[in-house]
């Protein structure tokens, strides 16, 4: 069984009894996650070029291609000319993002140093997205010693469908999220 499947099958009742919805279709529901290593300090520091590294050990840990997000305009402030490759990013929805976080919940924040639950802080006001950095991505055991040469950070976000952020805590409490102790 899927996570999607075991989702809907024993979460999504438990989690509209403890909310106390009636509507099925009112429970919070995960709508997508955005997963994203930032290159532009590559291309503009290192003179980098070449980012198959960064793609590779993207397809690794997402299952999918990224695509590369370019600069739209320049700013001579930031060395940031128009066209420079900014930004790689996966977006995954239905199995592949359900899926991705069952294996970070329950692989990867293990092997994150001092971890100690995520913060609330990490909401967006309305509580319909969380924002998770990660300062190496070379904790997903999908990845090797050697698949990873340069270190780089990587950004998860988690796009939800939800009315607050009790709402999407309740959800990503139920998916195997720890948040910190006030």
């Amino acid at each position: 069984m899927t996570t999607l499947e075991q989702f809907r099958k024993d979460l999504l009742p438990t989690l509209a009894k403890k909310l106390d919805i009636k509507n099925v279709n009112a429970v919070p529901k995960l709508e997508k996650v955005v997963v994203a290593i930032g290159i532009w300090s590559l291309a503009t520091r290192k003179s980098i070029k070449d980012f198959d590294e960064f793609e590779k050990n993207l397809i690794k840990i997402t299952g999918q291609k990224p695509r590369i997000s370019k600069s739209k305009k320049a700013i001579s402030n930031f060395k940031l000319r128009e066209g420079i490759p900014v930004m790689m990013q996966s977006t995954l929805r239905r199995e592949k993002a359900y899926g991705f976080l069952d294996r970070f919940v329950k692989l990867v924040l293990p092997r994150v140093r001092d971890f100690g639950g995520i913060s609330e802080k990490s909401f967006d006001k309305w509580g319909r997205s969380i924002n998770i950095g990660l300062q190496t991505y070379n904790v997903f055991p999908e990845l090797s010693v050697e698949d990873v040469v340069t270190p780089m950070g990587l950004q998860i976000t988690i796009v939800l469908k939800s009315k607050n952020v009790v709402e999407s805590k309740a959800l990503l409490e139920a998916l195997g999220f720890i948040f910190k102790e006030k």
